[in-house]
């Protein structure tokens, strides 16, 4: 059992098993379904396990901070905060996890794996920042656009993200202290700062496709300095 878990670290892949459970899971979310599959979550969970250690021993290499983390520190539950929520499904039909120097719960910029079968993706950035945190990002991107530019126009950088920054919840009026006219307003209105990278299933079952998703994250180091230089 040793030498077959110590098989399954070293391969840089996810497995199909564990693909089928997140497709299983979503047809069946509920707790009695989950109890009798439990096992089976626990493969898959070992599984993504394995594969985040890959993504932070690759990361480490051009963000060595990063290499301080845990795969623990950086995974998310599978169970959902239904508190506020309508929808009482109560797990996640996804597994996800966050790369930042403070790990996965910091108000900074970092990178995100986000697996879900038929939509997983590697991502990056900062997500709904915290309003003191938006302003430092908004006066950086204002003060230096043109290095701004410099990043999300990169010929590297464009090949992962050709969509550049994601528009996930933006201002319909410019930000206090900001006018219509600034050549950066499209980004100034913005409230995420996020780019993303799309991985099928079939690709996240080739051999070696830690490496693609880690090439992902290097391309978009830059704009994740850019952000946390803001803040700091």
């Amino acid at each position: 059992m040793k030498f077959l878990n110590l098989i399954k670290r070293i391969i840089p892949m996810l497995q199909s098993t564990t693909i089928k459970f997140l497709q299983q899971l979503k047809k069946n979310n509920n707790r009695l379904w989950f109890e009798e599959n439990r096992k089976s979550y626990e493969a898959a969970k070992t599984d993504f396990t394995a594969f985040v250690d890959q993504l932070i021993a690759g990361i480490t290499k051009f963000d060595a901070p990063i290499g301080e983390l845990k795969a623990k520190d950086c995974m998310f539950r599978i169970n959902r905060d239904v508190r506020f929520s309508k929808d009482k499904s109560p797990y996640k039909s996804n597994m996800g996890a966050s790369f930042s120097r403070a790990g996965k719960k910091a108000d900074e910029a970092g990178y995100y794996f986000h697996f879900e079968p038929g939509a997983s993706f590697a991502g990056g950035g900062i997500y709904m920042p915290q309003a003191p945190t938006l302003a430092k990002i908004r006066q950086e991107i204002d003060y230096s656009f043109d290095e701004f530019k410099k990043i999300t126009e990169n010929k590297t950088f464009k090949k992962y993200f050709p969509k550049g920054l994601e528009v996930i919840d933006m201002l319909s009026r410019p930000p206090k202290g900001y006018d219509e006219t600034n050549p950066a307003i499209h980004y100034l209105k913005m409230k995420s700062f996020f780019v993303s990278s799309p991985f099928t299933d079939a690709m996240l079952q080739e051999k070696n496709i830690s490496k693609e998703i880690i090439k992902a994250f290097e391309a978009m180091k830059p704009l994740i300095d850019f952000f946390n230089n803001a803040v700091e």
